[in-house]
Protein backbone atom coordinates (compact mmCIF):
# COMPACT_ATOMS: atom_id res chain seq x y z
CA UNK A 1 0.00 0.00 0.00
CA UNK A 2 0.98 3.51 -0.91
CA UNK A 3 1.47 6.14 1.87
CA UNK A 4 -0.81 8.38 2.99
CA UNK A 5 -0.59 11.37 5.63
CA UNK A 6 -3.98 13.52 7.15
CA UNK A 7 -2.33 16.83 6.86
CA UNK A 8 -5.19 19.06 6.82
CA UNK A 9 -8.86 18.99 8.59
CA UNK A 10 -11.36 21.60 7.85
CA UNK A 11 -13.26 22.94 10.87
CA UNK A 12 -16.37 25.22 9.62
CA UNK A 13 -16.59 28.47 11.80
CA UNK A 14 -18.93 31.62 11.22
CA UNK A 15 -16.29 34.16 12.51
CA UNK A 16 -12.64 33.24 10.77
CA UNK A 17 -11.15 36.12 13.70
CA UNK A 18 -12.94 34.92 16.57
CA UNK A 19 -12.22 31.48 15.53
CA UNK A 20 -8.51 31.98 14.87
CA UNK A 21 -8.30 34.26 18.30
CA UNK A 22 -9.68 31.39 19.89
CA UNK A 23 -7.21 28.50 18.57
CA UNK A 24 -4.19 30.45 18.98
CA UNK A 25 -4.50 32.27 21.93
CA UNK A 26 -6.69 30.41 23.84
CA UNK A 27 -5.80 26.76 22.99
CA UNK A 28 -1.72 27.25 21.61
CA UNK A 29 -2.13 26.50 17.76
CA UNK A 30 0.44 27.79 15.95
CA UNK A 31 -0.60 30.49 13.04
CA UNK A 32 0.71 29.07 9.92
CA UNK A 33 -0.89 30.97 6.96
CA UNK A 34 -3.82 33.27 6.68
CA UNK A 35 -4.89 34.06 3.29
CA UNK A 36 -6.78 36.05 1.58
CA UNK A 37 -7.06 34.71 -1.89
CA UNK A 38 -10.16 37.10 -3.43
CA UNK A 39 -13.02 38.62 -1.51
CA UNK A 40 -15.37 35.02 -1.16
CA UNK A 41 -11.77 32.87 -0.38
CA UNK A 42 -9.50 33.34 2.80
CA UNK A 43 -7.53 30.33 4.08
CA UNK A 44 -6.45 29.95 7.46
CA UNK A 45 -4.00 26.96 8.44
CA UNK A 46 -3.37 26.60 11.91
CA UNK A 47 -1.57 23.81 13.57
CA UNK A 48 -1.14 22.26 17.01
CA UNK A 49 2.10 22.07 18.71
CA UNK A 50 3.94 19.07 17.71
CA UNK A 51 1.68 17.58 15.05
CA UNK A 52 1.63 16.96 11.85
CA UNK A 53 -1.92 17.85 10.83
CA UNK A 54 -3.16 21.25 10.94
CA UNK A 55 -6.50 22.49 10.66
CA UNK A 56 -8.30 25.13 7.93
CA UNK A 57 -10.64 27.49 8.85
CA UNK A 58 -11.99 30.40 6.60
CA UNK A 59 -14.36 31.60 4.20
CA UNK A 60 -15.47 29.85 1.26
CA UNK A 61 -13.74 26.46 2.05
CA UNK A 62 -16.12 24.31 2.97
CA UNK A 63 -20.28 23.52 2.59
CA UNK A 64 -20.02 22.10 6.41
CA UNK A 65 -22.70 24.02 9.24
CA UNK A 66 -20.24 25.57 11.88
CA UNK A 67 -19.84 23.52 14.52
CA UNK A 68 -20.87 20.42 12.81
CA UNK A 69 -17.39 18.83 13.63
CA UNK A 70 -17.31 16.57 16.43
CA UNK A 71 -14.99 14.57 18.19
CA UNK A 72 -11.53 16.16 16.90
CA UNK A 73 -9.34 14.06 18.90
CA UNK A 74 -5.17 15.08 20.09
CA UNK A 75 -3.07 12.59 22.11
CA UNK A 76 -1.27 14.79 24.75
CA UNK A 77 1.06 13.60 27.67
CA UNK A 78 -0.16 14.38 30.73
CA UNK A 79 -4.18 15.53 30.92
CA UNK A 80 -4.10 17.00 34.43
CA UNK A 81 -1.41 19.86 33.19
CA UNK A 82 -2.99 20.15 29.57
CA UNK A 83 -6.46 21.22 31.01
CA UNK A 84 -4.50 23.49 33.87
CA UNK A 85 -2.73 25.51 30.80
CA UNK A 86 -5.68 25.76 29.27
CA UNK A 87 -7.61 27.32 31.95
CA UNK A 88 -5.05 29.57 32.63
CA UNK A 89 -5.02 30.81 28.84
CA UNK A 90 -8.91 31.56 29.53
CA UNK A 91 -10.07 27.98 28.16
CA UNK A 92 -13.19 26.25 28.99
CA UNK A 93 -12.57 22.90 29.16
CA UNK A 94 -13.90 19.77 31.20
CA UNK A 95 -12.69 18.38 34.49
CA UNK A 96 -10.13 15.04 33.61
CA UNK A 97 -12.27 12.34 33.02
CA UNK A 98 -10.36 8.86 33.60
CA UNK A 99 -11.22 5.87 31.97
CA UNK A 100 -9.32 2.38 31.15
CA UNK A 101 -8.38 3.70 27.76
CA UNK A 102 -6.98 6.93 28.66
CA UNK A 103 -7.81 10.36 30.32
CA UNK A 104 -9.86 12.98 28.47
CA UNK A 105 -10.08 16.83 29.01
CA UNK A 106 -13.01 17.98 26.13
CA UNK A 107 -13.31 21.42 24.94
CA UNK A 108 -15.68 23.08 22.61
CA UNK A 109 -14.20 26.15 19.59
CA UNK A 110 -17.16 29.00 20.00
CA UNK A 111 -18.90 27.32 17.02
CA UNK A 112 -19.49 24.58 18.92
CA UNK A 113 -16.98 22.33 17.26
CA UNK A 114 -15.64 19.71 19.92
CA UNK A 115 -12.59 18.10 20.83
CA UNK A 116 -10.73 15.98 23.20
CA UNK A 117 -7.21 15.36 24.41
CA UNK A 118 -6.19 11.75 25.38
CA UNK A 119 -3.68 10.82 27.52
CA UNK A 120 -2.76 7.35 26.82
CA UNK A 121 -3.17 5.12 29.85
CA UNK A 122 0.23 3.90 30.73
CA UNK A 123 1.56 0.22 29.18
Amino acid sequence: MFEMKLEVVYVPVTDVDRAKAFYVDKIGFNADHDHQVNPDLRFVQLTPPGSACSIAIGTGLTEMTPGSVKGLQMVIKDAKAAREELLSRGAEVSEVEDLEWGSFVYFSDPDGNTWALQQMPQR
